[in-house]
Formats: structure tokens, C-alpha cells, sequence
């Protein structure tokens, strides 16, 4: 399953500190964390961020963790910063789907671009 938002006017380092909180809140842990920040060519007060988180949970089967969510974030708190959830959901579970996302739209649904 895919999920895609894209926020208005949010720092990307602020999302990927607070996706990284609710998903640990939620019984994972994280495999791989990376936070980039790039200045615009020809504009070295406008910067542009992109994080990569992979969290892995404890797999049904007893067999060790697996990877149940991958999130990329890339963006600029002076205008658009779109975040992209890959989630499997046989390990990650519509339960779980919800909070993450009930979470994410208590702080930043104000944010949050409506697309038509």
C-alpha cells in the first residue's frame, strides 16, 4: 500500500522527526534513518530536504524483524514538502494504518494540500 500527502508551508526536518516518533510509538524499530539538506542552486537561503526512513516490525511468523514501512520526504519549509509511506500490510497492520495517520493529521492537517 502507498500513501502520499503533500503539506504547505512544513519543515521537513519537523515531519520526519514526528513520523519517526508516532511509527516508533507503534511497536517498530528503526532500520535505516537519513536526513539530507541541499541549498537551491543560486540560492543559498533556500534550502531543500530529503529524508528516508525504514522501520522494520517483529514478523507473525517468529522469524526475526522485517520491513514493514519505508517513508521519503522531500521538501521545503518555504513552500511544498510531500511525504510518500510505503507500507506492507501483512506486517504492518490497517490498524496501525490509522493511527500513524489520525497522528499525522492532529499536527499537520492544516497543512495538508487537498488535491481534487
Amino acid at each position: 500500500m502507498q500513501i502520499r500527502k503533500t503539506y504547505q508551508r512544513v519543515n521537513p526536518e519537523l515531519l520526519y522527526d514526528e513520523i519517526r516518533d508516532f511509527t516508533l510509538k507503534l511497536g517498530t524499530v528503526i532500520d535505516k534513518a537519513k536526513l539530507e539538506t541541499y541549498s537551491l542552486p543560486g540560492d543559498t537561503s533556500t534550502f531543500i530536504s530529503r529524508g528516508t526512513l525504514t522501520f522494520k516490525i517483529q514478523s507473525e511468523s517468529g522469524k526475526g524483524k522485517e520491513e514493514c514501512l519505508r517513508v521519503h520526504i522531500v521538501g521545503s519549509a518555504k513552500s511544498e514538502t510531500k511525504v510518500m509511506f510505503d507500507i506492507d500490510e501483512g506486517l504492518f497492520s490497517r490498524e496501525k494504518i490509522n493511527t500513524l495517520q489520525n497522528d499525522l493529521n492532529f499536527i499537520f492537517g492544516a497543512y495538508e494540500v487537498k488535491r481534487r
